[in-house]
């Protein structure tokens, strides 16, 4: 585990040293799962890109399409999200932080789970036994440490973690059947939907507000209310929706409500004045797409658009792109270095904007869409290919001394 003792947990403070067992990478949760997800991010849409083009057969026994949709979905995304939590949740308990060794075989059991699809050979059934193990594992130990801590509001996070995790055994369970896993990716964009909307609720008013306060200025976002707890509950039940019925009127209703609603909230939390710190403001751009996503699946509900584009609007636009807005914030946090995004940091930002805009637009026109792909695959590859230039350094160096 972790440098630091208890009594010091017990005290408040979350130890932040080394462990003393393993190597820096693997001192703290965010450190190795948020390069491997970037690194993972590159590799699969370089790989995507051979498979389509005809240079490389990936995963042919699952197919191709189902394979990247599966780890766009539970593949560098579980890590992020695996970062994030075991970064997290032991600032919201009190408790010590994996670390060490644990860590590292916690990280290994997520990266077999990558390899046993490219790996020719492998029986099905034997690569989804693999694959299935690490979320309820990450599942397993984030509720653990919650229960212990007693932080009990903390556990409706952990049923986002949940249906994530029922999502990619249902994925398994459905391809190996024959059939087409859309439920499996449609329950497994809706938990990290209600992981943003939760936990985006918590730290997108909170940095806000620090900022306004540090600028010297009081117009501080709304606080927490029972109208965020009413936006919350309408997208649950939008996106329930959206997985059992697909679609219709019913479908179309909740979404369109939802829409209204985290727009509404989404402009109570007055991001337009974080414009100049990007480190900030991409949270906001990266919630924009919470309600855009609402409004592409109510559409799409009665037939004016294609489902793949609203799916897109909502991985990469308000799952990927709030991924990167933390994973940026997060390293450099607790790695030591100054809240403030560089040049190359917001970059980033454009770029994966850029890619959750134009992938949606290539279905409204059929005869420029090999160009659109090639441009969001473009956008994805440099947003993440500048996150390893900029941040596998801090990711992977010991933790900057402040003052």
């Amino acid at each position: 585990m972790a440098l630091g003792s208890a009594e010091q947990a017990r005290k408040g403070g979350i130890p932040r040293g080394l462990s003393q067992s393993a190597p820096v990478l693997f001192s703290y949760g965010f450190r190795p799962f948020f390069l491997g997800a970037a690194v993972w991010a590159v590799v699969t849409m370089a790989l995507w890109i051979a498979s389509l083009t005809g240079l490389l057969p990936v995963a042919e026994d699952y197919g191709p399409a189902h394979w990247h949709a599966h780890e766009m979905l539970f593949g560098y995304s579980s890590a992020v999200l695996a970062g994030f939590l075991l970064t997290a949740v032991p600032n919201w308990t009190g408790r010590l932080p994996v670390s060490g060794w644990p860590l590292f075989w916690l990280f290994a059991l997520w990266l077999v789970g990558r390899l046993a699809f490219l790996i020719p050979g492998i029986a099905t059934g034997t690569v989804a036994a693999i694959e299935s193990l690490f979320l309820p594992t990450l599942l397993l130990i984030c509720v653990r440490e919650v229960i212990a801590g007693r932080k009990w509001k903390d556990l409706k996070v952990m049923g986002g973690l949940l249906a994530l995790t029922s999502g990619n055994i249902l994925f398994h369970l459905q391809v190996m059947q024959g059939g087409h896993p859309d439920i499996a990716f449609k329950l497994a964009v809706s938990a990290y939907v209600v992981l943003v909307m939760i936990i985006g609720g918590r730290i997108i008013p909170s940095f806000t507000r620090n900022w306004i306060n540090k600028v010297g200025r009081t117009d501080f976002p709304a606080p927490y209310s029972r109208f965020d707890s009413v936006a919350i509950l309408t997208g649950v039940a939008a996106l329930a929706a959206w997985v059992l019925l697909a679609e219709g009127w019913i479908v179309a209703a909740l979404s369109c409500a939802a829409f209204m609603l985290h727009a509404a909230r989404l402009t109570r939390w007055r991001g337009w004045t974080t414009l100049d710190e990007h480190l900030v403001t991409v949270l906001h751009v990266a919630y924009l797409f919470v309600p855009l996503g609402f409004l592409g699946i109510a559409v799409a509900a009665l037939g004016v658009v294609s489902p793949t584009a609203a799916l897109h609007v909502l991985t990469v636009g308000t799952v990927t792109s709030m991924m990167l807005a933390v994973m940026t914030r997060a390293t450099r946090g607790h790695t030591g270095r100054v809240l403030t995004a560089s040049r190359t940091t917001s970059i980033i930002y454009v770029a994966i904007v850029l890619a959750a805009i134009v992938r949606p637009i290539a279905d409204f026109l059929p005869d420029h869409a090999r160009l659109l792909y090639v441009i969001s695959g473009a956008s994805w590859l440099l947003a993440f290919g500048l996150f390893l230039v900029e941040y596998a350094p801090m990711l992977t160096r010991v933790r900057r001394k402040i003052g």
